[in-house]
């Protein structure tokens, strides 16, 4: 028997799952990206999941779980744990449904997030630092009072309506190769393997499905290589929606089977990404959302043809977004701060200015401080902020610095 056919979810469920969201969801639209397929030399498509209902694909796992419940199970309510979308997604569904959820919180969370998933209809408890001492507290409460808890990945329902999105890309893009997604406990990827592969096999074609995690967050490639979970001792990442540091047991053994790969990029690559995702495509994207983007930018795809890249969620925190900005832009080239000790007289600060001036980068901000540890009697610390127009023109106004004699260290 065929391995698709063996696995715990199917094409069959997959397919029943869109039968449910059939009017829930929104069939979120699919866009060309000509930039990026000038870059990776084919066909580039943005699955914008990012324009989903609570601004994520989970909203469709989360409901085909939530309705599939018992009527008595749905009296006794739901419990769920999240730093964000699957509390959103939850929240929705529950309302939708008109089943009482609690969720529980980190501390930490981005206020955005916690005021979205309130104005749904749902309760939000704060517990713990992190997602899984949240996790730990809802399966606490679930477990005392019979609550069903609503697991973010690891679960048949959840993961087959994560699936739908595959189904959904392989209508609007019936030529697509490949296929890229953010992954972080694999529900999305393993429910998107299973109806892409199995659709592929009926269809006589090949079609590569592809994980992408942040290189601070990334379970997938160990466990993978050992055949067996792996936790993470530590998570970091802006990516958020998926600094998960174990995979989920079920859609590891998916993922295991029909994944063709999973790859890593860095945070530089994903600020990249999401400054990218801003100016060309004109979209808002959250971190876990831009992975794929980074990694055909980075050009950690060989071959990729025509391409479908999963924008996960739009769920972002807007001083988030500020740092990732300004983090993207200097990783580009396109913002630079500059410290350098001069003496303590009469136009050296004119003297820097000027040269900043004629060499065409744009003074944003300036630190002058006379009084440190590291700082003589007679010198003086500057630190500017400079907008420049990429690597080779941060380098232009560095040499010329250094050709009157400064020494300019660049400290972001």
């Amino acid at each position: 028997m065929n391995t698709l056919d063996t696995l715990p979810v199917t094409l069959d469920d997959v397919l029943k799952a869109q039968e449910l969201l059939e009017g829930i969801i929104t069939k979120t639209p699919i866009e060309s990206s000509r930039a990026l397929g000038a870059m990776v030399g084919g066909e580039v498509f943005f699955k914008c999941e990012n324009l989903q209902r609570a601004g994520s694909f989970k909203v469709r796992g989360a409901y085909v779980r939530m309705a599939r419940l018992s009527p008595e199970e749905k009296k006794r309510g739901v419990v769920a744990a999240s730093a964000g979308n699957h509390a959103q997604g939850v929240a929705v569904a529950a309302k939708s449904l008109g089943i009482k959820a609690r969720i529980y919180m980190p501390l930490g969370v981005a206020l955005p997030k916690l005021a979205a998933t309130r104005s749904h209809g749902a309760e939000v408890v704060l517990h713990g630092h992190n997602v899984d001492e949240a996790l730990a507290e809802a399966q606490r409460y679930a477990n005392e009072t019979g609550a069903v808890f609503v697991h973010p990945f690891d679960n048949v329902d959840v993961v087959a309506g994560q699936g739908t999105v595959g189904l959904e890309i392989l209508d609007q893009v019936p030529n697509v190769d490949t296929i890229l997604m953010g992954v972080g406990g694999g529900g999305l990827l393993a429910g998107v393997a299973v109806a892409v592969k199995a659709r592929a096999r009926e269809l006589g074609r090949e079609i590569r499905i592809i994980g992408v995690q942040a290189e601070n967050a990334a379970a997938y490639p160990p466990s993978l290589a050992a055949d067996a979970l792996v936790p993470l001792k530590k998570v970091s990442t802006m990516a958020d929606g998926i600094a998960v540091g174990r995979p989920g047991q079920l859609p590891f053994s998916i993922i295991r089977e029909l994944v063709d790969d999973v790859v890593t990029v860095s945070e530089d690559s994903l600020a990249r990404a999401l400054i990218f995702l801003l100016e060309r495509a004109k979209m808002v994207v959250e971190p876990a959302g831009a992975v794929g983007v980074a990694a055909l930018m980075d050009g950690k795809i060989e071959n990729p043809g025509t391409t479908a890249v999963i924008l996960s969620g739009g769920n972002i925190d807007p001083m988030l977004m500020l740092k990732v900005i300004q983090r993207g832009l200097s990783a580009a080239g396109r913002y630079m701060t500059v410290r350098m000790m001069l003496d303590d007289r009469p136009g050296s600060l004119a003297t820097i200015a000027r040269i900043i001036a004629e060499n065409d980068a744009n003074v944003t901000g300036l630190d002058h401080t006379r009084v440190g540890g590291a700082i003589s009697m007679g010198d003086v610390s500057i630190t500017v902020n400079l907008e420049t127009k990429g690597h080779e023109h941060s380098e232009q106004v560095l040499a010329a610095l250094r050709a009157e004699g400064f020494h300019p260290i660049v400290v972001h």
